[in-house]
């Protein structure tokens, strides 16, 4: 189990050294190509969620990032060594949830970067991954577990 915490600080650490790349080597609202109408870098300082939602409301995202987190470790401490797929999802959304949370408490803001040049798509960053692949395979994982479960009965 001691694993996934490993992971979760790991991701958290390419997570916050990205950032500070980007703040070091990127001006604010700068577009760095990286790959032609595929994928550049934009140093952005968001204060909301996705596409700014909820801009501005740092007390909301420190309420729901502590209750988060809280939830995501009793789950781990107690259910962890049940499933590698349910661990690592957890794992994932607790690194991604930390990595936000760091940038909200130091500045207020969460750092982006990461702009999709193909789709409408807001900018985002490690973190944002993180939490993303995390909820997904906590999808899968209770799609198998109900089916599972329908096996037994």
């Amino acid at each position: 189990m001691f694993v996934y915490y490993i992971l979760a600080a790991i991701i958290v650490a390419a997570d916050q050294f990205t950032k500070l790349l980007t703040v070091q080597n990127i001006d604010l609202y700068e577009i760095v190509e990286v790959i032609p109408n595929v994928l550049s870098w934009m140093y952005i300082q968001n204060t909301g969620a996705a596409w700014s939602i909820l801009e501005g409301q740092m007390w909301f995202f420190y309420l729901v990032t502590i209750v988060v987190v809280s939830v995501v470790i009793y789950y781990l401490q107690k259910y962890g060594k049940q499933s590698r797929l349910f661990s690592t999802a957890l794992a994932l959304i607790l690194a991604g949830s930390l990595g936000n949370f760091i940038d909200r408490i130091r500045f207020e803001y969460v750092i982006d970067m990461v702009r999709l040049e193909f789709i409408d798509f807001p900018i985002f960053n490690i973190a944002d991954m993180s939490l993303s692949i995390g909820v997904f395979l906590m999808i899968i994982f209770v799609f198998i577990d109900e089916r599972n479960e329908k096996k037994k009965h």
